[in-house]
């Protein structure tokens, strides 16, 4: 099987573990790490000198969506998702992915990452949820560390249009993971988060916001998922949207699961329970994380449990 990073992770990487492998569409030499990784148990963490300046609006338009996608290698598989294409909701879902034109503090809380993975720019979604420190940004544990290695150059861009960074671009200090995606990359826990730099202006959460975050909340909700897919269809350029009911993954994870077609890139961006359009404002309960090539248009992300509570815990405090 192989997995794709909500549906945006199909052309750049498979994963390996039993039925699944993965392999990396971007092989180029490790890119050495600024800083020394500490992992503490509970927490991985990479610290990292904090600098946007070199992202310029054209090194954003050309960074390579990152996307991992989940297909069948054995009949069994194969015939089990024939008979859930016929047992899942695809049919409940309002939007697959369409353009956000709803406005709200959703335009302005999430937007795109950036960064440099095995000497390539590449680039996942994100978005800022409230915290202690003001300086939280939650997207996927692949988006932070991918094949043993820890992203560098990690840079969020509140309110992302089409190379403008109508906020500002903000660097990670640190970059944060589960001890379960930094160590065997459990799709179950693929979460990331950053903490990045408080500007002479004031901290992210002070500029543009926040969004509530929860944990080891209901199941089955109907939830709105947002994000920058950049692999076709889409370029990237404009916030995009799912919404509809969720399920649980019956297959290899625990997961949230909605119909939804966005494609490389929106990978981290955030899922909102109890999300007001109005306001543009909700609960964050999950992240775009990995889709299956045999369930097209579905996307998959992460429960978050205990273990991204005290991710959430850690960074907040940092």
């Amino acid at each position: 099987m192989r997995l794709r990073w909500a549906r945006g992770v199909r052309r750049v990487a498979a994963v390996a573990a039993g039925a699944a492998m993965v392999t990396s569409a971007v092989a180029m030499p490790a890119a050495a790490d600024q800083q020394t990784p500490d992992s503490s148990g509970d927490v991985a963490v990479h610290r990292m000198d904090a600098d946007a300046a070199d992202w310029t609006p054209q090194r954003m338009r050309s960074a390579m969506p990152l996307d991992r996608v989940l297909s069948t290698a054995t009949g069994l598989v194969g015939g089990l998702a024939s008979v859930l294409q016929g047992l899942l909701p695809f049919q409940q879902a309002a939007s697959t992915g369409d353009e956000w034109t709803g406005g709200g503090a959703v335009t302005k809380t999430a937007g795109r990452v950036f960064f440099t993975m095995d000497g390539q720019d590449a680039s996942c979604s994100g978005n800022v949820v409230e915290s202690d420190n003001g300086s939280v940004v939650v997207t996927a544990g692949h988006c932070v560390k991918y094949q043993g290695t820890w992203h560098t150059d990690w840079v969020f861009v509140p309110g992302y249009d089409n190379g403008d960074a109508p906020h500002g671009e903000w660097a990670a200090e640190q970059t944060m993971t589960t001890p379960q995606w930094e160590s065997d990359e459990d799709m179950n826990h693929d979460v990331g988060m950053a903490v990045v730099e408080e500007k002479s202006s004031g901290t992210i959460a002070e500029t543009v916001g926040t969004q509530q975050i929860a944990f080891n909340g209901e199941r089955g909700q109907e939830m709105h998922s947002f994000g920058y897919p950049a692999a076709e269809p889409y370029d990237g350029s404009t916030l995009t949207y799912c919404n509809g009911s969720t399920f649980t993954d019956p297959l290899l994870t625990d997961d949230h699961g909605m119909n939804c077609d966005m494609t490389g890139g929106s990978s981290g961006g955030p899922w909102f329970s109890s999300f007001d359009p109005e306001t543009g404002t909700g609960v964050q309960e999950s992240v775009n994380s990995f889709g299956y090539t045999f369930l097209p248009d579905m996307m998959f992300g992460p429960y978050f449990g205990d273990e991204a509570e005290t991710l959430y815990e850690r960074a907040s405090a940092a």
